[in-house]
């Protein structure tokens, strides 16, 4: 049995050569010393200017690298590693058992700058710009996986710009650090460009610009609890992750994040009890990131409140519901609200730019001929080009939503790009390059992205601006927010019943026929529909903005309100002449005694219909205080 245990062959997954298992551990460590040196012979030897003469590598004899270690066994085979010089290498080939040399070490030179660049891989951080991969790092199995090696296709991420003082990149120039690979992975470019840092984070200078109360918050680590408040797309999510990255740097902090729409109260408290144990053993503080806190229902929030309230984790909560109605007045006291605002349209250009240059699309300007501005490399690979023009569209249709922009810039790049793959689309000038137009863009943006929820913030605003804008009698703003309306999907029902109301509340009578208009105008929407109820609705609302306006019905039942509402003591009785007396009880009781008849008198009846205690208010001109 001891000798069949001597006699098992493994498979060295570095080399790739079968060893005894009683030898293969000190094999182990002389292979893996061996292919770091033979990495770092190679990189040298990448470094060496092409035109300079050939220089030959250090030989490393079979002796010597038998040496490396040693072998238990006489049966056992021996290794010989070496490196080659230059012009050697092409001669390599044939029986793996008969070289000096593995395949899995060989490393061909690039043979042009061009082709040079595409194998270089930057990272994201700027401590690593200009590092390469040596196509040694992938996991290898002990069945003889092999590793990936420098002609594989490497993927180029976003760095700033070397050339600047504060690595802020010259977005007004196209880099070159960027690569289409990106476009075609399972993510979508919104979140690959998520910035780290509020180098990067546009579009909020009044609460993170420089010298703000935020801004110095985040940068020095000491963040408050704090409601995000804001329209998708804005940077909510994009700021938490900042403060996540400052966190990291900071070893007095951790980050923990949970959505409200997947995450239980049981996961909150979870969460909750491991900040505990960390502010008591480590005195280190948890920051809890809540994404689209308005989710968890009032008894949900009320979790937190404590924590909170103790300082035992630090609360941001994102939302893009009003918090007055949708966080727990007990919770909104004990955070701070921070507003953000809709994107403006440079600041959604801005970004779209930084995306395009981390693609590797240059820009051309809308004064530049966009046929001679075109590289006509011989490149194997399109280069690809987009109007700035185009960009602009963008920045305008996506309703300063970032992500929207940005998905739509992936969507019409890559439909480009696949066409061009597809043999539909015919490449510009050597039919290398291909151009993004404005009306690429405008395909997958198709209309405005109309920012609307039926049952949010923005559906009291919508409603409230046509109110007061037929209120005003400007027809044109009227016409507006009834469209702002119904194309971000609002009932027509909903519209027409506030159109009912309107008619009697601010038109009146001064023109009756308005509630008769209204309630038509009703009725034709229940029985059409949308959209053909459209423009049924936008004839009323033209027609109660045109209308004389009178408020005397409404302030008058205002005031009657007010009247029952401040009356001091028991509700005056009806007086008997105005009471009904069906039975001989009640008329023997004195009820109708005195009452006259109007129709039954050719004049003006003088009779008094309101009870002694109200004799002489007159409700059109009452004021409550009186």
């Amino acid at each position: 049995m001891a000798q069949e245990r001597n006699t098992d062959i493994v498979k060295c997954p570095v080399c790739l050569w079968d060893f005894e298992a009683t030898i293969i551990n000190s094999h182990l460590d002389s292979c893996l010393q061996q292919s770091e040196l033979n990495d770092q012979i190679q990189e040298t030897d990448r470094n060496i200017d092409d035109t300079a003469p050939p220089c030959k590598k250090t030989r490393i004899s079979s002796t010597e690298a038998g040496s490396a270690f040693e072998l238990n066994n006489a049966n056992s085979k021996k290794l010989a590693l070496e490196t080659c010089a230059p012009e050697a290498k092409e001669s390599r080939g044939g029986d793996p058992h008969s070289s000096t040399v593995f395949p899995l070490f060989q490393k061909s030179k690039p043979t042009s700058s061009r082709e040079s660049d595409s194998k270089i891989f930057f990272s994201s951080k700027p401590g690593n710009l200009g590092k390469t991969t040596t196509g040694t790092e992938s996991v290898m199995n002990n069945k003889g996986m092999k590793r990936s090696t420098p002609n594989d296709k490497m993927t180029l991420i976003y760095s700033p710009n070397p050339g600047s003082a504060n690595g802020t990149p010259n977005l007004a120039q196209p880099t070159q650090t960027g690569t289409l690979d990106k476009l075609f992975d399972s993510k979508p470019l919104a979140e690959k460009m998520r910035p780290n840092t509020l180098e990067y984070y546009f579009g909020q200078n009044k609460v993170l610009g420089e010298n703000t109360m935020l801004r110095s918050l985040v940068e020095t680590h000491d963040i408050p609890s704090l409601l995000l408040w804001g329209p998708p797309g804005c940077g909510k999510t994009t700021l938490a992750h900042i403060i996540a990255s400052n966190s990291k740097n900071s070893s007095n902090s951790r980050f923990v994040a949970l959505s409200a729409t997947s995450a239980s109260t049981s996961d909150v408290r979870e969460v909750i009890k491991q900040s505990q144990n960390e502010l008591r053993l480590f005195k280190r503080k948890t920051i809890l990131f809540i994404d689209e806190i308005h989710r968890f229902n009032k008894s949900q929030q009320d979790t937190f409140l404590p924590h909170v309230e103790c300082g035992t984790i630090t609360l941001i909560g994102a939302t893009t519901e009003n918090p007055s109605f949708q966080v727990n007045a007990a919770l909104l006291s004990r955070c701070s609200v921070i507003v953000l605002e809709k994107l403006s349209v440079e600041a959604m250009e801005t970004i779209l730019i930084r995306a395009v240059h981390s693609l590797g699309i240059r820009v051309l300007g809308e004064e530049e001929d966009v046929v001679g501005s075109l590289d006509s490399s011989s490149s194997s690979e399109p280069q690809v080009y987009i109007e700035q023009k185009a960009v602009r569209t963008i920045a305008h249709l996506c309703d300063g939503d970032a992500r929207t922009g940005l998905n739509g810039l992936q969507l019409a790049v890559q439909t480009r790009i696949n066409a061009a793959k597809l043999g539909h689309l015919k490449l510009e000038k050597t039919s290398q390059t291909i151009l993004i137009e404005e009306d690429h863009v405008k395909e997958g943006l198709q209309r405005s992205h109309i920012l609307y929820d039926k049952a949010g913030e923005e559906h009291y605003n919508c409603i409230s601006a046509l109110h007061k804008s037929m209120r005003g009698s400007d027809e044109n703003a009227s016409l507006y927010w009834l469209g702002r309306m119904l194309e971000g999907g609002e009932d027509p029902l909903y519209v027409a019943r506030r159109l009912v109301r309107f008619a009697s509340e601010d038109v009146g009578m001064a023109d009756p026929m308005a509630l008769t208009q209204a309630v038509s105008a009703f009725q034709a929407s229940h029985f059409i529909g949308m959209p053909e109820c459209e423009v049924i609705l936008a004839q009323c609302v033209v027609y109660l903005a045109r209308a004389p306006k009178s408020v005397d019905v409404y302030k008058a039942y205002d005031n009657v309100k007010a009247c029952l509402r401040t009356h001091k003591g028991p509700l005056p009785s009806v007086p008997l002449h105005l009471r009904n007396a069906p039975t001989k009880l009640m008329k023997d009781l004195g009820y109708a005694k005195g009452y006259k008849y109007n129709p039954a008198f050719s004049e003006p009846v003088e009779q008094d219909y309101l009870p002694e205690e109200l004799k002489g208010i007159h409700f059109f001109t009452y004021a409550a205080n009186n």
